[in-house]
């Protein structure tokens, strides 16, 4: 399988991952990983607080594997294609996703937590700290979509085509 081929199918894994997932999934996820409001005001002792939002737990477990697959396909279009640029980019990215995962899992753990201020007498006050959570992972999900996004194009965009339309094969059969 030539280097061009394997590039293309990362390609194809990559770029619904990233539209779908990365802009669409956290609207969806976020609905199914936090305690729902219905459930809130069922609950009354902070063990059960606790169980609800440990039950949370397993979806934010497995929405960060989701999440996690165009970095992935990042990683794996740096060993095909290694560029030591590209590669610090892609190491920035790794460590962006890295602290947004850490954030967004707070975030969320915490106001199933909380559930939506029903839990405020059972836990400490900076659980309700959680609710500004959103803004800081905005602040670092925005570089990180646009450097995951422009090292995508530049991954998946044929290098071996120079501007006047020839294909060079020899660049990438190895």
């Amino acid at each position: 399988m030539t280097r061009l081929t394997a590039r293309a199918l990362i390609a194809v894994v990559f770029w619904p991952c990233l539209f779908f997932f990365w802009f669409l999934g956290p609207f969806v996820l976020f609905l199914l990983s936090t305690t729902s409001g219905e459930v809130c005001p069922l609950l009354e002792t902070r063990a059960q607080f606790l169980a609800a939002a440990n039950g949370t737990l397993p979806m934010l477990v497995v929405q960060n594997l989701i999440y996690a697959v165009p970095v992935v396909c990042l990683v794996l279009w740096n060993r095909l294609s290694p560029e030591p640029a590209r590669a610090r980019h892609v190491a920035t990215c790794i460590k962006l996703f890295a602290v947004a995962v850490v954030i967004g899992a707070v975030w969320e753990y915490g106001s199933s937590l909380t559930c939506d201020g029903y839990g405020q007498p059972f836990f400490s006050p900076a659980w309700q700290m959680t609710s500004y959570l959103p803004i800081v992972s905005l602040l670092i999900n925005i570089p990180l979509y646009i450097l995951v996004f422009s090292l995508g194009r530049a991954y998946s965009t044929r290098d071996d085509i120079t501007e006047d339309g020839v294909v060079h094969s020899s660049r990438d059969n190895a």
